[in-house]
């Protein structure tokens, strides 16, 4: 889902086609953008009126064609943003995709998606206790485990952080 919000994103700049599109996400952030994901992602944006495709003709070449984000499109990228569903609360791109984006959020939204994902790091830090009592005798397993426990305590406190801000 959250290369749907990466490209209506890149959408809201302006009309562009699909290799420029492509082009524009790899230059500008950390997810390469496939065919295989691109123009299935477009022709569904398009089929629900999210986006408008125009093809644009070449002189010698086949027609390109531009792809446009419409109001719906606008309106459906604000709820992908404001919205961060418990099952995906947990995958970091996901978070950080929407996190990146807060700027087009409410106070209350930006909080709703903070809260998310603090509850799906909670989650993650109680899995991480179990294991830490299982993997005493494994000294390198143990320290894999207590680095990533380590890795959760620093984003909730990070989270806090941006809580503050939100």
């Amino acid at each position: 889902m959250y290369m749907d919000i990466v490209i209506l994103s890149h959408l809201q700049r302006g009309p562009v086609h699909g290799y420029e599109l492509k082009r524009n996400v790899s230059a500008t952030t950390a997810y390469a953008l496939h065919n295989n994901t691109l123009y299935p992602a477009l022709r569904r944006f398009e089929e629900s009126g999210a986006v408008t495709r125009t093809a644009e003709q070449q002189e010698g070449k086949p027609p390109r064609h531009v792809y446009a984000i419409t109001d719906l499109g606008r309106e459906l990228l604000h709820d992908m943003l404001a919205d961060l569903p418990a099952e995906l609360a947990a995958d970091e791109p996901e978070f950080l995709t929407r996190l990146g984006q807060f700027e087009h959020l409410t106070t209350d939204e930006r909080r709703r998606v903070l809260a998310a994902r603090t509850t799906a790091l909670e989650t993650r830090a109680e899995h991480m206790r179990a294991l830490a009592d299982k993997s005493r005798d494994h000294h390198w397993g143990g320290l894999v485990v207590a680095e990533l426990a380590a890795r959760v305590d620093r984003e909730l406190a990070w989270i806090a952080e941006l809580r503050a801000r939100a």
